[in-house]
């Protein structure tokens, strides 16, 4: 047994056939018996939000499955988790590639390209946290570092904590294209506003969408959240 319990989602995305997805039981599931995780700078409250099906990850693979297809763009995903989005540019025939720190994210990654019957789809270790110098060595411990510029870069969920040093917006700006476009799901974190003051810095102008969906649990309020395209 790997540690860790999980369970099969089939998830409707409007434009694509059902994902099948391996994902994590519950919040609840931790293993990490090499101390890879803890080594990346992961918490055990923190190691599970990877491996779970997110709101804010459907809303974000909702966008890009009504995206136009170029076969000339490269498109990378930030902080992936369970890639989502990046599943469903692959089966568009998107040039896609997925990137996490979490050390499990690959296996979950490469698990359910399997599920649905789809050619691999190109993973690498993209820690925005660790020294810029690291990305020089192109293999880490967790396998090939993510290098490379990206046309569009997408993300779901990545505005979950401060960020005063605008170590993601820098994070960014070494992997977009000139004319890149930047393209991430917030649900209301509150770092939103001090992110894009970063981005304006480095040329790029904000179109938002609010977005809304069902509660999150029985009862309670919509799940809201905004939509956020950088362009320049």
């Amino acid at each position: 047994m790997p540690g860790y319990l999980t369970q099969f989602h089939q998830i409707a995305v409007a434009g694509v056939a059902d994902l099948q997805m391996r994902a994590l039981l519950d919040r609840q599931q931790f293993a990490d018996p090499l101390g890879e995780a803890a080594a990346l700078g992961i918490s055990d409250a923190a190691w599970p939000l990877f491996g779970l099906v997110w709101p804010a990850g459907k809303a974000l693979a909702a966008a890009v499955a009504d995206r136009p297809v170029r076969e000339d763009e490269h498109i990378l995903e930030i902080g992936c988790g369970l890639a989502l989005a990046s599943l469903v540019c692959h089966r568009r025939g998107a040039q896609v590639t997925a990137s996490d720190c979490h050390p499990l994210a690959g296996a979950f990654l490469s698990e359910n390209v399997r599920l649905n019957d789809l050619p691999p789809l190109r993973y690498r270790h993209g820690d925005w946290a660790a020294p810029q110098a690291a990305e020089l060595a192109p293999v880490c411990a967790q396998g090939p570092r993510l290098q490379g510029r990206y046309d569009l870069i997408m993300g779901s969920d990545v505005l979950y904590e401060r960020d005063e040093a605008g170590v993601l917006p820098r994070f960014i700006e070494r992997h977009a294209t000139e004319r890149g476009e930047v393209l991430i799901v917030d649900p209301n974190r509150g770092n939103r506003a001090a992110f894009t003051r970063r981005m304006r810095t480095q040329g790029y102008r904000l179109d938002e969408v609010l977005l809304t969906g069902p509660a999150l649990v029985e009862g309670g309020p919509l799940w809201r959240a905004r939509l956020l395209r950088y362009r320049r």
